[in-house]
């Protein structure tokens, strides 16, 4: 018999994870007076989160331009989701 494992992806989400975007406003070295901007998005745990803080640490370390600011969108994937109840279901002819 196989045993059916849960995907991945699908596991993370039910663990909490959600889809984050990441916004970084930087200036590079040899053009101070010019702010770019760096977008990416990913999976990530809230309100910690823990990759994009590796990401941002990697940043610092291993690339010169410097960051100017960081915003952070957020949205779980998975949410409890609305429940009605049904009291009386009516009578068909």
């Amino acid at each position: 018999m196989q045993s059916r494992v849960a995907d991945p992806d699908f596991q993370k989400m039910l663990d909490g994870y959600g889809i984050t975007t990441a916004e970084v406003l930087y200036r590079m070295p040899d053009h101070p007076a010019l702010l770019q901007t760096f977008h990416w998005q990913f999976a990530d745990l809230a309100p910690d989160y823990p990759r994009l803080k590796r990401f941002l640490d990697h940043w610092e370390r291993e690339i010169e331009a410097v960051i100017h600011s960081v915003r952070v969108m957020h949205a779980g994937l998975i949410a409890p989701r609305e429940v009605r109840l049904v009291r009386d279901l009516g009578h068909l002819h």
